[in-house]
């Protein structure tokens, strides 16, 4: 088993390693700053399935690194919660094969609601509905799931997860968020202890640096 295991973290890191990287990362980061960030829109994920979790875990994250942003259920939002949807929002829509019916049919939905919402997709079937429908598409490099089967969605939901991780720590360094927003988003547990300690450190050595300097004067 521990041959098998370490086979697993091989085709699986590869994978990573494969992820097709092009410009539209760039520009996928700037229409994210662009909406929400200054436009003061926010970013709604969707997804089924496994790559609705994926989706709802890139929303929450993006929440506690300063971008608002909210998870649209696709069956829910034929129901009512498409409202949900303001000028300046973004969608950010996930699915591997591109052509996942709710989120197909949410994206003609969410068109007639707003026809001027910009859309980033997240895929592995660039030639997909989905990725034709897309403003930017992120393409996840199409990999081979290590699920013995090679159905369940496991080395899939995990480029899906390093994708989004990438959209949220490049946006953290165009909108220079510092650990001070931080805590504030951030207050319960370790990681608010955490941040607030080091919002207050920085915080103080700033303050020392000042008085100094103006004694100097």
């Amino acid at each position: 088993m521990i041959s098998s295991i370490h086979e697993l973290l091989q085709r699986e890191a590869q994978a990573v390693l494969n992820i097709p990287v092009t410009d539209a990362y760039e520009k996928a980061v700037e229409l994210i700053v662009e909406q929400v960030h200054r436009k003061k829109g926010k970013l709604v994920t969707s997804g089924m399935g496994k790559a609705g979790q994926i989706a709802m875990n890139i929303a929450t994250t993006f929440c506690s690194t300063g971008i608002p942003a909210v998870f649209l259920h696709p069956s829910e939002a034929q129901h009512g919660d498409l409202g949900i949807l303001q000028e300046n929002d973004l969608l950010l829509l996930i699915s591997n094969s591109g052509k996942t019916r709710e989120i197909v049919e949410l994206t003609d939905l969410a068109g007639r609601l707003n026809p001027s919402l910009k859309k980033i997709v997240i895929t592995g079937n660039p030639e997909s509905p989905l990725a034709e429908a897309a403003d930017i598409c992120l393409a996840t490099g199409h990999p081979d799931e290590v699920c013995p089967l090679g159905m369940t969605p496991t080395t899939s939901t995990t480029i899906m997860t390093v994708i989004g991780d990438i959209l949220v720590v490049e946006t953290m360094k165009q909108t220079g968020f510092t650990i001070e927003e931080y805590s504030k988003r951030h207050h319960g547990g370790y990681l608010g202890e955490r941040s607030r300690a080091l919002s207050n450190k920085q915080i103080f050595a700033y303050e020392k640096g000042y008085r100094y300097r103006g004694n100097d004067s």
